[in-house]
């Protein structure tokens, strides 16, 4: 595989799980933290990175937009419900297996 196909083929395979997240709303973001060790705000995270390398001007709100679908405080206000006490002690718990972030 040529490295064109391959980059068309991982930005399709980002584009479904963004959508997929986005159709997800039900999924809060530390449920995501907990089980895998990333969650919606990472991947915008990831997203900034790569746009900084490319020499692109974006912000960190921008990012969020784009992978959240809307402006991240509408979707904290529609979406995010308050995190118990047990996810809370998960997430404590499994911050060594979270996601790397570039620049953070």
């Amino acid at each position: 595989m040529d490295d064109q196909t391959r980059t068309e083929l991982e930005a399709a395979a980002f584009r479904g799980l963004v959508e997929h997240l986005q159709k997800r709303t039900d999924v809060q973001n530390i449920d995501l933290m907990n089980l895998a060790g990333f969650c919606r705000n990472c991947l915008s995270k990831w997203y900034l990175a790569a746009a900084k390398e490319h020499g692109l001007e974006m912000t960190e709100p921008d990012a969020r937009e784009i992978i959240y679908g809307m402006p991240f405080p509408e979707w904290k206000k529609q979406y995010q419900a308050e995190a118990s006490e047990e996810q809370k002690r998960t997430y404590e718990e499994t911050k060594p297996l979270h996601a790397a972030i570039s620049g953070h």
